[in-house]
């Protein structure tokens, strides 16, 4: 009897730890606004570049701020796996 119920608790102990790891799981790598995100700044930095460039230095500084988001969104993405 002590057996099977040492069986018994240590089989729900391992279906509990593999549940919570699949929701887990699926939390981290489901980042929609992240990739949404990434997805907008990359099409920003394409039209910046394709601006005219006589700008008084503003096109060039949204293009610096862009590329440093387009960064911290990566790494942001990155670190939450």
């Amino acid at each position: 009897m002590k057996k099977n119920l040492k069986t018994a608790l240590s089989v729900a102990a391992l279906a509990t730890t593999l549940t919570a790891g699949v929701f887990i799981g699926q939390a981290l790598a489901a980042q929609p606004h992240m990739r949404a995100a990434l997805d907008y700044l990359r099409s920003a930095k394409s039209e910046l570049e394709s601006a005219e460039h006589n700008k008084m230095g503003h096109r060039a500084e949204a293009l610096r701020l862009t590329n440093e988001a387009i960064r911290e969104t990566e790494q942001g993405m990155a670190d939450a796996y």
